[in-house]
């Protein structure tokens, strides 16, 4: 039997989190994809389906760091930020399947020092 690939194991989890963790509109869904260059976060409100604030660590703005910790550090920062001037205080954390470790883990500690609240 051929051994599954970390992508579809991780796809397979994300759905399993997804069948619990939905965004409204009064606590919109903060999303994580980790590539292995970059790390991308949006706060997504899931009744209308649209993107309130996003951040990545390709963006021009600032972020020089890319795919490590001071990378997802910086863009939680931005995120919660920019989350912030759109009045969104309170969210759901949407780890995407990954392990709540390294990267992940740095963007969620600096989306809450931010002001986001989850």
């Amino acid at each position: 039997m051929a051994k599954e690939s970390k992508g579809i194991i991780r796809q397979r989890v994300h759905k399993r989190i997804r069948r619990k963790v939905a965004g409204s509109t009064e606590r919109p869904r903060l999303a994580i994809f980790r590539s292995v260059k970059h790390i991308y976060a949006q706060v997504i409100d899931d009744t209308v389906g649209h993107t309130l604030a996003a951040a990545s660590s390709n963006e021009k703005a600032g972020i020089k760091n890319g795919g490590n910790v001071a990378g997802a550090k910086s863009v939680g920062k931005l995120l919660a930020e920019r989350a912030r001037d759109k009045g969104v205080k309170l969210v759901v954390f949407d780890r995407g399947g990954y392990l709540y470790h390294g990267r992940v883990k740095a963007l969620a500690d600096a989306a809450r020092e931010g002001g986001l609240e989850f």
